[in-house]
Order: C-alpha cells, then structure tokens, then sequence
C-alpha cells in the first residue's frame, strides 16, 4: 500500500511540475519554405541538458515519429527553464506542431540510435506541447523547382511540386512582364507502398509526397534568356524565374559537377545532415550569378542525391536547399546506391553479394525516378510489383564542344545488357567535329585509391566491360563519385598512364561535395599507429577538402576545376586539349584557360579577382580525418601531365 501511495505521489508531482511547462510560436502561420519560427518556452523546473523540443509534421504523429528535434540546451538561457530556439522551416503539405519532452540518463536506450549509433531521445515524458503552425495558401503553392534538358535542343522541362493534384502549367516568354506561353504540367505521385522495405515504408520514414508536376517550354528560341513561373490562377503562381536556353550554335561549355551532396537540416534527425552541402550549394551559386544573363550552363549530380535514405521528408529538404540553383539552370542526376540498394533489387549477380547492400532505406529508387525526369527513356523494373519502373539510369546530351553520358553503376552495366548497347551505340554515334570531348559520368568510381573492399569486384568488371568501350572510343574524362574525397588520375588504361588522353581517359573522383563519411585509405607497413596514406604514381592529385569541380570548354581546350568549399578558390586543374595533350596546370602558376586570353574567361571574375590561381598553392586543405590544414602545390608542364602528390595526415 505504502508503495501505491509513493507511485501516486510521484505522478502527482510529476504531473504538478510538467504543468507549469508553458510553449509559443510565432507566426503561427508562415508563407513559404524558409520562413522562420520562433519557439519559446518556459516554467522547465530543473533544467536538463536532455531535455529536448520534438518537431512534428503531420501534427498528429506519434511521439517518436518527430522529424527532427532540437535540445533546449541549443538556447542560451536553457538554465533558467526558459529560452527560445528559431527554425527554418520546410513546407511538408501539412500542419506542424512541437513537443519539449524530459529525457534522463537512465532512460538511454543503447539499441534505439540514429544511422551514427547516437542514442536517439526518448518519449516517456511529455511536458508540454504547441498550437499547430501552418503553411496557409503555400501548402499547394509549387515549390522545389528545378529545371533539365530535354531531348529536343528548343525546350526546356521544369519540374515542382504541390499539395495537391489539380490542374497547374508553366508560363514564360522572353519578357518578364509578357509570359503568353502556356504548357500544361502533367501531375504523378507515389505512395508508401510502392517503397520496398523500412524506414521508406513505415510510419516513421513516410510522408506524404505531394504531387509531382512535370510541364515541357517548348520552341524556344536558342541562346536566350526566358523568364518563366509554374502554378495556376487558382491555386496561386510561383515567383518568376528565369533560365538561358540551349545554344546549339555555341561552341561553349560551363558545368558544375560533383556527386554525394545531400543536404543540411535546421535539427537533428534520424541522419546525419550534411552541412557541408551549404558551402558547395553557396559557391556555385556565385559563380552562376557571375554567368551573366546570356551563358547557358548546366549542373551535374553524379550520384547520392539526398541522403533521405527512406525518410521521405528529406527529399524535401533537399530540393529546398537546390532551387535557388535548379530553377536557374538543369540540374542533371545519375543514380547511386543511396537512391536505389535494397537486398531484392532485380540484378544482384552472386559477384555483387557484398556490393548492393540496403543503402537506399527501402527506396529502390521510387523517389529518385519521379521526382527527376532526365532525357532519354532508360527504365527498368524495380522489381516491386506495384511501384513505377526505375528510371534516369542512362542517357546523353550535347551541350557546346561537350558529349554528355551518365551511366548507372547500380544497374546491369555488363555486355549484352541494354545499358551496354546504349553506352556501345552512343559512343560510337558521337559527332566529335561538332563535339571534340565526351565525358562519362557514373557514381561508383572505376578508379580510386580507395581500399573499400566491398566494392573491389564492381572495380573490376568496370575495367573489364566498360574500359574497353572508352578507349576504343576514345572517352576525354570519366568523373565518379561514391567517394567522398577529389581524386584526379593521369590518361589512363587497365592501370596504366597513357601519354594522351587519347584512349586514356583521364578519370576524377569527384564525391566530395558534402558527404563527410570518408573512404578506407590503407596505412603505410611502417606507418600503422599513425594515418598517413599512400599515393600511388597514377594519382596525380588527391584533395580532403569538400568542394565541387568547374567545367569549361571550347573546341580547342576543356578545363576541369577543383573549387574547395573553404576559401571557394581553385586548388587543383587540368586542362586537356582536343589535340590530346593533357597538362597539370600551366606553366605560369595559373590556369591559362581562365586567363584574359580566353573570350569567356571573365566569367569566372569573382569579387574582383582576376584571375584564379591554381599554381602552387599555399592554401590549406581541411583533412576529415584530423582537421589539420596541410600545405599542398600543383606542378605545371608543357604539354604532358606531370605527378602531383597530395598526402593528408
């Protein structure tokens, strides 16, 4: 009995003291994806450096299905059982509301942890909770919108999303105030159980998607700038964007290239957010605000998109993050294994047990294909009996002197497959008088000084299927990503430097765009207490800092960019002309093409700097692994690569 009584006593104080617990927000209704709100709180009797604020959207979820939290100790004042924390918040369709919970060290529960093995926050003990917040007429107002390429050089597609799946279209014209052209916007969604395994199809990972509007701006005019909005009379417009159409005529190519980006959250979630994104997405923005009002230019995504890895919202995060790029120029995707793994998927050969693992989060590539459509019409089935077909594998395009491929490593890639046919017929069709360099771009890298064993038998039957197609038709560059690190080769063929790129391709890891999870270097034998890595003689530069590369090409030259995210400076180039000569830098320590020579080499002018110098280079790389800065240079030549070498501590 006296034990009763204690229990009773016990809940009535807990009780009395979690109801002293007051909770505000303001505005209680926002206008659009970005807008703030402010969360207060106070009366938390006996602060806790556990206590935490759980973000909620639909409001009506459970108490451990939040998308994301924020502990109270992130305020200032938390101490004093008050304090406030401000959000950037993300339209989700639906309403919000937040919960402040008391957490205790007893209550740690080692086997409930995020993706990192943090223990994540229990839920026994609510304190308060807040009004909800809604997004008002913005719910089915378009947002995440981003542009691609077609297969027709006059058009452009722009893709977004809203709450609902009534009729919208895009509008544009060459005038701001004019917009007369009208296309209609085809809306798709997808549902939870076309996902093929947790998080994606649970009630924790799942969201609502919205719908996906898909709308074609058709016989544009090449080379010009349009100004376009998507939406409807009804349920309200987008604000005006504006893009430069392609220029079939233009020998230029700009692009912007990296892969593993993912993107940042205001608060912590069930991954790991990748803050690094931020930088990448900041930079690029500056040097296509530098562009001008007449460059067409393109990005490229090569793999490992989101990061959502079956929570669905992150993918929204995403796309928030990438419009201020997207809705100005294409952003191009090919797909990696954390848009598609999942231990059923269709084509597992018994070589690649350990390969394909569950690294999409029950996925399977149903987000990724519709919420992207890239040219051409590659497909293949998920194996999924109710979910769409898995599409954006492989495609091409020409942009300038340049011959576009992406080429899905998650897919069958082998002879005889359909992919095969396609990459065996595109390449042999290339136009090289009209187009002098063709790129290939795939996710999982052909070359790396990477040490990851799983992934050492999908190397090898890269070298032995897919090599021979680049050298026989002599590919320019091959960029990869799946690593997250910059990695540059010489002209290389099964392991060997070629003197011209010329049936050497000239291959760059290019992963290093936010992903902070490093790849396996192995140690040196006489070096094993301490992580300092190897480079073999075929890696001419190797670089630990995020970043993202720059692509700028003639007929005559293509210039490929290492940007670091640190200073947004350059820290590695090659030039590789049509001629076959490839060179590490220039031989006046900067890099020639960038230089006042080139016609379009001010595009590139930043904040008054004239010139970026890429020669020896007394910037630092920031090492993931020890966060030292370690003095780095370029070598030049006249004419032939040269070594350089690049070991981080």
């Amino acid at each position: 009995m006296i034990a009763v009584y204690s229990l009773v006593f016990f809940f009535l104080l807990i009780t009395s003291v979690y109801s002293k617990v007051t909770i505000s927000i303001s505005p209680q209704t926002l206008n659009r994806t970005g807008d703030i709100v402010v969360i207060k709180w106070s009366g938390v009797e006996s602060p806790s450096d556990l206590d935490w604020l759980g973000i909620y959207s639909p409001p009506d979820s459970p108490h451990d299905h939040f998308i994301g939290y924020k502990i109270l100790s992130d305020s200032p004042n938390w101490k004093s059982g008050s304090g406030s924390i401000s959000l950037p918040l993300t339209n989700l369709r639906s309403n919000y509301t937040f919960r402040i919970f008391r957490w205790t060290q007893s209550e740690i529960n080692p086997k409930h942890q995020d993706h990192d093995h943090n223990p994540l926050p229990g839920t026994r003990h609510l304190l308060t909770e807040s009004n909800q917040l809604n997004f008002r007429f913005a719910v089915n107002r378009p947002e995440q919108i981003h542009l691609s390429y077609t297969d027709n050089i006059n058009e452009m597609r722009v893709m977004f999303v809203t709450g609902d799946g009534e009729e919208r279209f895009a509008r544009y014209g060459e005038v701001k105030e004019k917009l007369d052209n009208i296309a209609v916007a085809r809306g798709v969604r997808y549902e939870r159980e076309h996902m093929c395994h947790a998080p994606a199809n649970s009630t924790i990972g799942w969201r609502d998607p919205g719908w996906i509007f898909d709308s074609v701006m058709k016989n544009l005019k090449q080379g010009l700038k349009y100004y376009y909005q998507v939406g409807s009379d009804l349920k309200g417009w987008s604000e005006i964007h504006s893009f430069v159409s392609r220029n079939e005529n233009s020998e230029e190519t700009l692009a912007f290239m990296f892969g593993d980006m993912g993107c940042s959250t205001p608060y912590r979630t069930f991954i790991r957010g990748e803050e690094e994104s931020l930088s990448t997405v900041k930079w690029i923005l500056r040097d296509i605000e530098a562009l001008g009002d007449d460059k067409p230019a393109i990005v490229s995504h090569i793999g490992d998109i989101s990061y959502a890895r079956g929570y669905s919202w992150i993918w929204d995060e995403f796309f928030a993050q990438i419009e201020p790029i997207a809705s100005r120029v294409p952003y191009h995707v090919c797909i990696g294994n954390h848009e598609y793994d999942w231990p059923m998927q269709p084509w597992k050969p018994d070589w690649a047990a350990y390969v394909y693992g569950k690294d999409s989060g029950g996925e399977c590539g149903v987000p990724y294909s519709v919420k992207f459509n890239m040219p051409g019409n590659s497909s293949e089935a998920t194996g999924m009996v109710k979910g769409p077909q898995s599409r954006n594998l492989y495609y091409s395009y020409d942009m300038g002197s340049v011959h576009f491929v992406y080429i899905s490593t998650e897919t069958d890639f082998l002879k005889g497959g359909k992919q095969y046919s396609f990459l065996k017929s595109d390449l042999e069709s290339v136009n090289r008088s009209k187009t002098p360099f063709v790129v290939v771009q795939g996710h999982r890298p052909m070359y790396t000084t990477s040490r990851k064993i799983r992934d050492a038998a999908i190397r090898q039957r890269m070298i032995e299927h897919l090599e021979p197609l680049f050298v026989k038709n002599n590919v320019t560059v091959a960029l990869w990503g799946h690593v997250h690190r910059y990695e540059r080769f010489c002209p290389i063929s099964n392991n060997t430097c070629g003197e011209r790129w010329q049936g050497n391709p000239v291959h760059l890891v290019i992963g290093m765009a936010g992903k902070d999870t490093q790849p396996i270097w192995e140690p040196r034998p006489n070096h094993q207490d301490v992580p300092i890595f190897p480079q073999p003689a075929n890696s001419m530069y190797r670089g630990g800092e995020f970043g993202y590369t720059r692509l700028v090409a003639n007929k005559e030259r293509l210039t490929l960019s290492y940007v670091g995210n640190h200073d947004g400076e350059v820290h590695d180039v090659v030039e590789i002309l049509a001629s076959g000569e490839v060179i590490s830098g220039s031989d006046d320590g900067k890099d020639s093409n960038f230089g006042s020579e080139s016609d379009f080499a001010v595009l590139w002018y930043i904040e008054g700097a004239s010139v970026m110098v890429v020669g020896v280079i007394l910037g630092y790389f920031v090492g993931f692994f020890s966060r030292k800065k370690k003095e780095s240079g370029v070598g030049s030549s006249n004419g032939s690569w040269i070594q350089v070498k690049n070991e981080e501590t």
